[in-house]
């Protein structure tokens, strides 16, 4: 523990032992350093020839060289590991209390952190290194949980960036009460803006986040949430093609004549989206979509794995009616839960309808490929790089 409090372990430092002196420009002589400054070993050792004693000075800058090489690279790997917090955004008069988590580069070694009895990617509290950070948001499918994609929140945290996800309230695992309600749908996309907000303007370290640089991740309902958020306007009317029959509740709730009593919320600090296998997609017509602008990049699990598996859905319907083409990825013999983390031998017992993939597909080598593509995606639209 240094004086100052911090823990140097935290600090990615180097220690070295350094000739006394260096070669000239032409490397054919050494330049030795003032006697008053440094201990000149070889200058002083008379034994060494002249022509021995300058193999052995060339010899150690080289492996000097390497050593302060590796040195540095295993620094740039201990200051990018990803740190994770918890938090809780209050409620206010007409909108409910959030949940979630943030990940974000910090300097500790990467850890694992047990929350809700299950293991997610993280050093929990470690501290955040790094100013003008990009946001990215997350917003978890249906009756999932904040916590759904942490592999990917890991890696974008990894590569630089801040990384925040929410419970949806009732359209989550722990609290199931409004699943497919109108008003979730009417409630995701303002719960994000919620979140956006919290994190620029009450979250402990808002000042270290680049506002102007954020972008948003959405899986299956998230997906649907986050083309709402990017521009997109669903049509919420009574008898609209695709709820004809449907038992999807919001649609039991529209032919009752329920009206929304709010308009879906836009975020136009939004700068880029990724959506992966978004629905319900029958939601938004050609017109809905037209007022998206922002870079998109577009994820589908195989169609042809449907009916024996829940797959395909929704994104070439998504894709066929947005302004502008968008960056797709179909995504061969993935079912649309391989868009979820690898699971653990407890979660595969706990929760096999999310865990199984179809035969032969490797959940674990596409998610190093799926998180690179989404790293190099918002690099490009939120850094320029």
């Amino acid at each position: 523990m240094s004086e100052s409090g911090d823990d140097a372990s935290h600090r990615p430092h180097v220690h070295m032992i350094v000739p006394s002196g260096g070669l000239s420009d032409d490397t054919s002589r050494w330049i030795a350093t003032s006697r008053r400054l440094t201990f000149d070993t070889f200058s002083n050792d008379k034994r060494l020839p002249p022509q021995r004693a300058h193999v052995i000075r060339g010899a150690l800058m080289r492996l000097l060289a390497i050593f302060v090489s590796v040195a540095m690279c295993f620094a740039a790997m201990q200051a990018q590991s990803a740190g994770v917090r918890f938090f809780d955004i209050l409620p206010d008069t007409k909108s409910r209390p959030l949940t979630g988590a943030v990940w974000y580069p910090c300097s500790a070694p990467g850890q694992e952190t047990t929350v809700r009895n299950r293991v997610i990617q993280g050093t929990r509290d470690c501290l955040l290194i790094g100013d003008k950070l990009p946001l990215v948001v997350i917003s978890h499918g249906r009756a999932g949980w904040f916590g759904g994609h942490h592999a990917t929140a890991a890696a974008l945290a990894d590569a630089g960036f801040i990384v925040a996800a929410i419970d949806h309230p009732g359209d989550n695992s722990e609290d199931q009460s409004r699943v497919d309600h109108l008003s979730v749908l009417i409630e995701r996309p303002a719960n994000i803006k919620r979140l956006v907000d919290f994190l620029l303007e009450s979250w402990e370290s808002a000042a270290r986040i680049d506002r102007d640089r954020i972008g948003l991740f959405g899986f299956s309902m998230g997906g649907f949430t986050g083309l709402v958020v990017v521009g997109g306007n669903p049509d919420f009317r009574k008898g609209l093609p695709g709820c004809e029959g449907s038992n999807f509740r919001a649609c039991e709730e529209l032919r009752s004549g329920e009206v929304p009593v709010d308009l879906p919320a836009h975020d136009v600090r939004i700068k880029a989206a990724i959506i992966a296998d978004p629905g319900p997609s029958f939601f938004f017509s050609s017109a809905g979509l037209k007022t998206i602008k922002v870079p998109l990049q577009l994820w589908s699990s195989d169609p042809k794995l449907a009916p024996n598996y829940v797959s395909g859905c929704c994104s070439l319907g998504i894709r066929s009616r947005l302004p502008s083409s968008p960056d797709f990825h179909l995504v061969s013999n993935a079912n649309h839960f391989s868009f979820l983390p690898p699971c653990s031998p407890a979660e595969v017992k706990d929760f096999p309808r999310i865990c199984v993939d179809t035969p032969g597909f490797d959940r674990a080598a596409f998610h190093k490929d799926f998180n690179a593509a989404i790293i190099a995606f918002f690099r490009r639209h939120l850094l320029g790089v």
